[in-house]
């Protein structure tokens, strides 16, 4: 594999560092800055929001700018986010907050398509592995974004949250050292339509491209709405930061460490197959929190969650990868991440506002109806395609 990849690998840790950080300390935020407490995920919210709407200028501005330029621009918004969380601890600004976290939603809305460039840099045959393996990179963050919530308590006196955002300058400027070593490929130019040219209703109605989407937009929103609302229901059981990074820990090596093989699942398994056991994981993860409220049903719930997660959004990635050319890419790579955010948007803004009014059983019930479709179309490409090797 080249050197790039495991340069792309490292960038996805920093990026989901300071995700798993975000998603440790943000909802506690703002319950802390919040006078109306059914909004407390409303600054998470923010974040996937902003994921939702600059995806699409962040997959054209780097279709016209190259990869490395949109990767280190990503970085500078990042700090600025930052920067702001910082002030807004300060001033006990909740408005500012959200501000902040609208910056590292738009970093991450350049970053997410570090699995993009994957294919990119290595051989057609090796594009699944090379997915997957950009993915796990994630592993790393499990182990260390969390507990740097823990660590960084005591850094400033203000707040013991406002410590988490030294730390993720730090990350940024360690991710725009990364990118500017990569050797990426130029962007690729649009040829003049032809005969053969496919227009872009016809690439978004392929059932391909419409399992790929949903898959991966039902599976990451499942698992925001839940993991969202964990460190709420754990915090209204009574338990500590250090529960709740512990939880959140395990629950990030779970959606990341499936990665190392995932790619080689998919080629033995066939990727319909590996769609389906994640859909039906983040099914057992629903039954186990309704089972019990410890922090040991918190921990296993969300592995199985995070495993689910791992299949489906990999699994979808791998799908959507079949569904287009080259040349289609920036445009069909938007409306896929534009699609994935919006379904992750709404649920991490209604996560807080469900546990808060309807409690923690509701959160879980709520995903039912979702991963219910999932499956359904999950079998209708299967059978389709059943029929299409028939013929």
């Amino acid at each position: 594999m080249p050197r790039t990849l495991y340069l792309l690998t490292a960038c996805q840790a920093y990026m989901f560092i300071c995700s798993s950080l975000l998603i440790t300390v943000s909802a506690l935020i703002g319950l802390d800055l919040a006078t109306d407490k059914s909004l407390a995920t409303l600054p998470l919210a923010i974040q996937f929001i902003a994921m939702m709407t600059t995806s699409i200028p962040a997959s054209l501005f780097m279709g016209k700018w190259g990869r490395k330029v949109g990767f280190l621009a990503a970085g500078i918004i990042g700090i600025c986010g930052a920067c702001l969380a910082l002030l807004a601890i300060y001033q006990r600004s909740l408005p500012l907050f959200c501000m902040a976290t609208f910056c590292f939603g738009t970093f991450s809305a350049f970053g997410n398509y570090y699995r993009f460039t994957a294919p990119e840099v290595v051989p057609a045959e090796k594009k699944n592995v090379a997915i997957s393996w950009v993915m796990g990179g994630g592993v790393i963050a499990a182990f260390i974004g969390p507990n740097l919530a823990t660590w960084s308590q005591n850094f400033l006196e203000v707040s013991v949250y406002a410590g988490a955002f030294i730390i993720t300058i730090g990350v940024y400027l360690a991710s725009m050292l990364t990118v500017s070593f990569m050797d990426l490929p130029a962007p690729v130019a649009k040829p003049p339509k032809t005969a053969s040219s496919r227009s872009l209703s016809s690439i978004v109605t392929q059932p391909v491209f419409l399992v790929a989407v949903i898959c991966a937009a039902f599976g990451y929103g499942t698992m925001n709405l839940v993991m969202t609302a964990t460190p709420l229901a754990m915090h209204h059981n009574g338990m500590v930061l250090s529960d709740t990074a512990f939880v959140i820990q395990w629950h990030i090596v779970a959606m990341f460490a499936p990665s190392f093989i995932t790619g080689n699942l998919i080629d033995r398994f066939g990727i319909l197959n590996i769609l389906l056991i994640g859909a039906i994981l983040s099914v057992v993860c629903v039954a186990i929190n309704l089972t019990g409220h410890s922090v040991w049903h918190f921990w296993l719930a969300l592995i199985t969650l995070g495993i689910g997660w791992n299949f489906l959004f990999v699994g979808g990635t791998t799908l959507l990868t079949e569904s287009y050319r080259p040349e289609e890419k920036t445009e069909i790579q938007a409306i896929n991440d534009f699609i994935v955010f919006s379904v992750v948007s709404i649920t991490a803004l209604s996560s807080g506002t469900i546990h808060h009014y309807y409690g923690w059983k509701t959160v879980n019930l709520c995903v039912l109806p979702l991963l219910l479709f999932v499956v359904v179309c999950i079998f209708l490409l299967k059978r389709k395609s059943r029929q299409t090797t028939v013929a």
